[in-house]
């Protein structure tokens, strides 16, 4: 692998998911078909319990191109496709100085709810696992 550009910005949770997962990184319980190091599989196991797993790259652009109409930094959009906020309480510590600027929190958190998919929940796991497990019997 050639690095293109180093430091070209912040990744969100979902692009580093989408790249340990086109490197091979999955529940796989054996862990030894990829070449995945033990630290990156720790980060994969931990980005499939956030937002990132259920999100998409179309959601994460349309998201970033709505939110440029609200006058936050790329950071605090950034922090907010991370962790989902789905109330002024989540949102206000991501957002810098927010009495100092007019911010529309109410248009950003419905943003957040239209766009961006619900957070994982127990079943949604469950229900992933059970359909590898179905599909790996049938192979």
């Amino acid at each position: 692998m050639k690095i293109v550009k180093a430091n070209a910005g912040a990744l969100t949770n979902f692009e580093v998911l989408d790249f340990l997962n086109s490197r091979g990184a999955s529940k796989d319980t054996t862990r030894v078909i990829a070449p995945i190091a033990r630290s990156e599989y720790k980060v994969y196991d931990y980005l499939v319990e956030t937002a990132a797993c259920t999100q998409t790259r179309e959601s994460v652009t349309k998201f970033t191109e709505k939110c440029k109409g609200f006058k936050v930094a790329k950071a605090e959009i950034l922090n907010i496709i991370n962790l989902r906020p789905s109330s002024i309480v989540e949102l206000m510590p991501i957002i810098e100085k927010p009495d100092d600027r007019e911010i529309d929190s109410d248009g950003i958190l419905e943003l957040v709810q239209d766009l961006l998919p619900p957070l994982p929940t127990l079943e949604t796991h469950k229900d992933k696992d059970e359909e590898e497990t179905e599909n790996g019997e049938q192979s």
